[in-house]
């Protein structure tokens, strides 16, 4: 604590935000004054912050949480300390570890699951690294839930009307709104290497430099918390919802993720002639094998699945290739220290500690079992059947019958995350739409 209250004094802070993620990767917690958050350590919060659901709900099923309802302790995690740019006063933000008052971890908690997979990778002396690229739309102000989303009116004065992958210009339209992201991500120290326009209306993507996975988790989840207030002082929404829009491809999260070994520093998935070794194919083969019972982590809502499409730059199955943008997973052109497989399945709206976590995870089973890929796929994967779940309750089905995952994810987490997901999912079937008004009402 005396680091932190010297960094506040350093910077005369007034305020503090302390953060912990939830399941869905929205920021809990409090704000406080400074001068109170370090007379008073050990912030404490509902153990029940961990079971509520998207929609501000809790499920029935409240087997993962003490009966009683009981506090959970928040220890902060100083490497994270930032300021918040955008704050009228001085103002730090922290993100949060939970722990029970015995100092027992909550295993409920995102960070810890991703921890708790980087310990596995640990224990085997290797450390994995990882590079986030996260995908949004920039949209109107929508009030009403009822209407659809549409592009907004960029410096031109004009709205996009067709796609404009790659396009420098397209992204200029928004010039002020990227000018002041990158200076608010400069000041929490997100490192972004690069900003394009993908192929939507009004929807771009940004890369984070590679490193460690659960800094780079922090990054991700601090930028989606920057962009979206960033876009709302330029009278704009951002969005990271998987499909937002009817006609324009979905969103995605994909994860580049690699091997080193702690001694060496040498990248596992290369065998010393520079060739792909054994490990490599079996990360792969793990991948194969695990991706589609850990979809409800990648696609963690029924929108998720809308984005699984053929022929929409979303990926259907788990085939692998080189430089193939078709499949679930490529594995792109690179020097043997650069070899890494990319994750192409992850949607934008998962939660990324959650994301980077069993992405990882398959790629470790992958190896402790000794699994061999598929033939690499050099035509269009598209064309090939779907293998990848197309509903949240199908996906739950698959995760729920899955060994594999059980025995590298905690227990306890997995079955808050099954009751959270189960609950969010029942709420959905209640909403009737606007498609079945218009195509049941007076014809069935």
């Amino acid at each position: 604590m005396s680091i932190i209250k010297a960094w506040f004094e350093e910077r005369a802070i007034l305020e503090v935000e302390a953060i912990v993620p939830d399941m869905a990767g929205v920021a809990r917690g409090k704000i406080l004054p400074a001068q109170k958050y370090y007379d008073d350590p050990g912030m404490r919060l509902p153990e029940a912050i961990f079971l509520q659901t998207v929609t501000g709900g809790y499920p029935e099923d409240e087997r993962a949480i003490h009966p009683a309802e009981i506090d959970i302790v928040l220890r902060p995690d100083s490497d994270t300390l930032r300021l918040v740019p955008w704050a009228a006063e001085p103002t730090a933000q922290l993100i949060h570890d939970a722990f029970y008052v015995d100092d027992e971890p909550v295993e409920m908690a995102p960070r810890y699951v991703l921890r708790r997979m980087l310990d596995l990778y640990k224990d085997e002396g290797w450390r994995p690294v990882v590079a986030p690229e996260l995908e949004f739309f920039l949209v109107k102000p929508n009030h009403d839930a009822d209407y659809p989303l549409e592009p907004p009116v960029g410096r031109s004065g004009r709205a996009e009307v067709g796609r404009q992958s790659y396009s420098i210009d397209a992204v200029n339209e928004f010039e002020p709104l990227f000018e002041e992201m990158y200076t608010y991500c400069e000041a929490q120290g997100i490192g972004i290497d690069t900003l394009i326009h993908e192929s939507g209306a009004a929807q771009m993507e940004i890369n984070l430099n590679h490193g460690d996975p659960l800094e780079l988790a922090d990054q991700a989840f601090l930028f989606k918390r920057t962009m979206r207030e960033t876009a709302l002082r330029h009278d704009m929404y951002a969005t990271f919802m998987a499909k937002p829009m009817e006609t324009e491809p979905g969103s995605a999260m994909h994860i580049h993720q690699s091997v080193v070994d702690v001694d060496t520093g040498r990248n596992i998935f290369s065998t010393a002639d520079g060739h792909a070794s054994d490990l490599f194919m079996s990360h792969i083969a793990g991948l194969q094998k695990y991706l589609p019972a850990a979809m409800p982590f990648l696609a963690p809502y029924v929108n998720s699945y809308r984005r699984i499409t053929r022929y929409h730059a979303a990926p259907i199955n788990v085939q692998w290739g080189y430089d193939n943008r078709t499949a679930g997973l490529r594995v792109p052109h690179s020097s043997p220290d650069a070899r890494r497989v990319e994750n192409r399945v992850a949607g934008a709206d998962a939660n990324p500690y959650l994301a980077i976590a069993v992405s990882l995870a398959c790629g470790y089973l992958g190896i402790k079992e000794g699994l061999k890929p598929t033939p690499a796929l050099e035509q269009s994967a598209y064309t090939l059947p779907y293998e990848l779940p197309r509903s949240l309750s199908e996906a739950l089905r698959l995760l729920d019958e899955s060994e594999g995952l059980s025995t590298v994810l905690p227990a306890r987490f997995l079955l808050a995350y099954n009751a959270v997901k189960a609950s969010e999912y029942e709420t959905f079937m209640q909403v009737i739409s606007s498609w079945e008004r218009e195509y049941l009402l007076l014809n069935v």
